[in-house]
C-alpha cells in the first residue's frame, strides 16, 4: 500500500461474468494482459491497493459473487487517479476488448465509495456497496463515475442512506451472476 496525504480514498469494485473459463484458449488474450495491467496499476499515480488472492498475483481465482464471476477490488487516492488509470492507460485496451471475454451486465457492475485513508475494504463490504447501488441507485454511499460524490459530500450524507444487509448483497451478486449479465 502506498502512503497518502488524503483523509479519504476511493474504493472501487468491478465484477465481470466470464464468457468462458479462464483456462479456455479464447480467454488467453485477457489472461496474458493480467500481469502487465496489474503492474501498471501498481505503479500508477494515486494507486493505493488491490485485492489479490493469497499466493497469487491477482484476484481472478476468488469467486465471491459466483463461480463464473471475477472481481476487481482496488483503492485509489482520488477519483481522478482511478479515472486516469482506467481510461488513459494500457488498461483501456482491456476495456475495448471486454465483450470478447465478459458477458454484458444488465445492472450495475461497478461501484465506487469513499473509505478512510488506510482502510482496506473487504470483498463482503464491496459486494454490499454494489448491492446498495443496485437497490437504491447512486448515493454518497455507493456511486459510479457518472453519478459521483466527493469525499466531503459522502462524509456529510453517509447516514442518510441505510446500508444494505450483507445477505442481500450476496444474494444480489449471485442473482446478477445467474442472470448472465456482466462487463468490466
Amino acid at each position: 500500500m502506498t502512503a497518502s496525504v488524503h483523509a479519504a480514498h476511493l474504493a472501487q469494485l468491478n465484477v465481470a461474468t466470464l464468457r468462458h473459463p479462464l483456462d479456455d484458449p479464447r480467454m488467453a488474450p485477457f489472461v496474458e494482459m493480467l500481469d502487465p495491467v496489474n503492474a501498471a496499476a501498481d505503479g500508477a499515480p494515486g494507486f493505493v491497493w488491490r485485492l489479490v488472492e493469497e499466493g497469487t498475483a491477482d484476484a481472478t481465482g476468488l469467486r465471491p459473487a459466483g463461480e463464473d464471476v471475477i472481481v476487481n477490488l482496488t483503492v485509489w487516492e482520488t477519483q481522478e487517479a482511478l479515472w486516469d488509470f482506467t481510461y488513459r492507460s494500457g488498461h483501456l485496451e482491456v476495456m475495448r476488448r471486454r465483450r470478447e471475454w465478459f458477458e454484458r451486465h444488465v445492472e450495475a457492475h461497478l461501484v465506487l465509495w469513499w473509505v478512510p485513508a488506510g482502510h482496506l475494504p473487504t470483498v463482503g463490504e464491496a459486494l454490499e456497496r454494489l448491492a446498495d447501488l443496485r437497490v437504491h441507485g447512486p448515493s454518497p454511499r455507493a456511486f459510479t463515475f457518472a453519478s459521483s460524490y466527493t469525499a466531503a459530500e459522502a462524509a456529510r450524507h453517509l447516514q442518510a442512506v441505510p446500508p444494505t444487509q450483507p445477505e442481500q448483497a450476496a444474494r444480489s451478486a449471485r442473482q446478477a451472476a445467474a442472470g448472465g449479465a456482466a462487463a468490466v
